[in-house]
């Protein structure tokens, strides 16, 4: 597991003294339900609460001998507990602890990677409000376009942050449920109310029917789930190493007192967060194509979905909580430059105003292929000409005298026009009432 980019809570839930501690609650409370139902003698159930425990170095050296992990843990828990332990994982099967302690561990880590997604979605939401009017250009292909707003990236952002909050919510559903149902999942050992009596006591469902396992189409979905997620932090950061180009400069990552960009160039300023962020993006969407292979597995069970789940579940699951972190701290502290971005917006002299001159054209009754080359004619002089621009290109054209007044184009050029509905998105995104 990456577990140098683990941050304490979750690092906790991957550890195996959660896992343990989790297998042995899940034991404990079998017991329970089979002493309810008459099953296990009071004084025995007694015995097993007081005495249940397990040392991690004995059930490693056990497993030494066993090479079965839930034989081991068994072996030591009953070296504490003694005679009693001969009612613990009564009618169970290894997976009956093992699935509905992964379920309980996917389940909490999701909890924690939900909290982060809305800290995320109030910080992009507070940017968005910040930079509202802040004009910038906007670029389709790379090349400059028409202009759009910072506070219109950050509200498209925080959109795309609260599909993923209702995505991870019912992916967490999906994998929140447990199996108490034996070998093959047919019960033919326990019944069913012991499996609903644990289930419940852990905050999960029964599956309304497993195998020797749960099947791993939830699983699937999670690490398909934190895959989507980890691809919009990566489209932020992707967009924000851009912006932060030396020739660009709209935005860029705080920089902090000390913090060296290079080892080479001591006036290096790298994007080296957002670089993180997509970088361990693409581990995290490597990491669900190994949960889709799980899905299809021999029969009743096999295996082959063990050992892969053991790296790919833990390591997604860290990750993605690390670069949440560090996606919003990067936008809350980004660095905007509106200067910067007027400069740029300037940079074609006009030309990001060529298709509201060309409906301007449609509107007073030329075709759009007349309109269209009439104009493109005039902003291919611009193109090619640095000491021009394509306001004046118009205004000194006889063919587009014929159709515009000099007032007309010089109504074409205007910002507030183009920008006047970013009021409207922002009602329909950043200040909607719809609950999450």
């Amino acid at each position: 597991m990456i577990q140098r980019y683990s941050l304490p809570e979750m690092s906790r839930i991957w550890e195996d003294k959660f896992k343990f501690e989790t297998w042995l609650k899940i034991e404990i409370l079998a017991c329970e339900a089979r002493a309810i139902k008459g099953e296990i003698p009071e004084s025995d159930l007694n015995e097993i609460k007081s005495k249940a425990k397990f040392d991690l170095e004995r059930i490693l050296q056990i497993e030494e001998t066993t090479k079965h992990d839930v034989i081991a843990f068994l072996t030591n828990v009953a070296e504490f507990v003694g005679p009693a332990s001969r009612h613990i994982h009564y009618g169970m099967t290894s997976s009956d602890i093992l699935d509905t302690t992964l379920s309980y561990q996917m389940k909490s880590a999701g909890e924690i990677l939900l909290n982060q997604l809305f800290e995320l979605k109030d910080v992009l939401k507070n940017r968005a409000i910040e930079h509202r009017s802040t004009i910038c250009i906007g670029r389709t292909h790379g090349i400059h376009a028409e202009p759009t707003t910072m506070g219109l990236k950050f509200a498209l952002w925080y959109e795309e942050v609260k599909r993923n909050i209702i995505r991870l919510k019912n992916s967490i559903n999906s994998i929140s449920v447990g199996k108490i149902s034996g070998a093959v999942g047919t019960f033919e050992h326990l019944t069913p109310d012991i499996e609903e009596y644990v289930c419940s006591k852990m905050g999960l469902r029964p599956d309304p029917i497993s195998t020797q396992i749960i099947q791993r189409d939830r699983h699937a979905e999670f690490i398909s789930t934190l895959a989507v997620i980890a691809s919009t932090l990566e489209k932020i950061a992707t967009e924000i190493r851009h912006l932060q180009k030396t020739e660009v400069l709209e935005a860029e990552e705080f920089f902090s007192k000390g913090q060296k960009g290079s080892s080479a160039m001591p006036h290096k300023r790298n994007p080296v967060i957002s670089e993180r962020i997509c970088g361990l993006a693409r581990l995290i969407r490597s990491n669900s194509i190994a949960a889709l292979e799980n899905v299809a597995l021999w029969h009743e069970r096999d295996i082959s979905h063990s050992s892969v789940e053991r790296i790919i579940i833990p390591d997604s699951c860290i990750a993605l909580n690390y670069i949440l972190d560090l996606s919003i701290k990067l936008v809350k502290n980004l660095i905007v430059y509106p200067e910067n971005m007027l400069r740029n917006l300037n940079l074609t002299r006009g030309l990001i105003f060529s298709q509201s001159v060309l409906l301007k054209l449609v509107q007073k009754g030329l075709t759009r292929e007349d309109a269209y080359k009439i104009v493109q004619d005039a902003a291919m002089k611009v193109w090619h000409n640095q000491n021009t621009d394509l306001k004046s290109e118009l205004i000194h054209s006889e063919e587009i005298k014929k159709y515009l007044s000099n007032e007309e184009i010089e109504e074409t050029f205007s910002f507030e026009r183009m920008l006047r509905n970013v009021d409207l998105i922002f009602q329909r995104t950043i200040f909607s009432q719809e609950e999450l």
